[in-house]
């Protein structure tokens, strides 16, 4: 499985890792660089501002329906931010699922 098309995206995450991991750049990788913790905390991390970014578009809807404010702009943004922050952790957590399947699927 290549990861490598994932550089793409404008995650800090994705790009963290591949500079700590050098992927995509024909440096000598070093072993024990990056631990499973450090990107299991990275992902974490991604799961956790997906769950601001939620509560920030809900919020906002709160404030849009009981009229509090008239800035459907904020809204439009807030709503957004999260749809897009939750198509990537669902993105993520797919190909997860699909790297562990082929491992599970492995002979040893």
């Amino acid at each position: 499985m290549d990861i490598t098309s994932l550089l793409n995206f404008s995650s800090g995450a994705i790009q963290s890792v591949a500079q700590k991991t050098d992927i995509g750049v024909d440096k000598k990788q070093n072993e024990g660089d990056v631990s499973f913790d450090s990107i299991f905390q990275t992902a974490m991390n991604n799961i956790s501002s997906t769950n601001s970014y939620l509560s920030a578009a809900e919020n906002e809807e709160l404030k849009f329906s009981m009229g509090l404010t008239d800035n459907t702009h904020d809204l439009s943004i807030a709503l957004n931010k999260a749809s897009l922050a939750l198509q990537y952790t669902v993105a993520v957590r797919d190909k997860v699922l699909e790297a562990y399947k082929e491992l599970m699927q492995m002979q040893v």
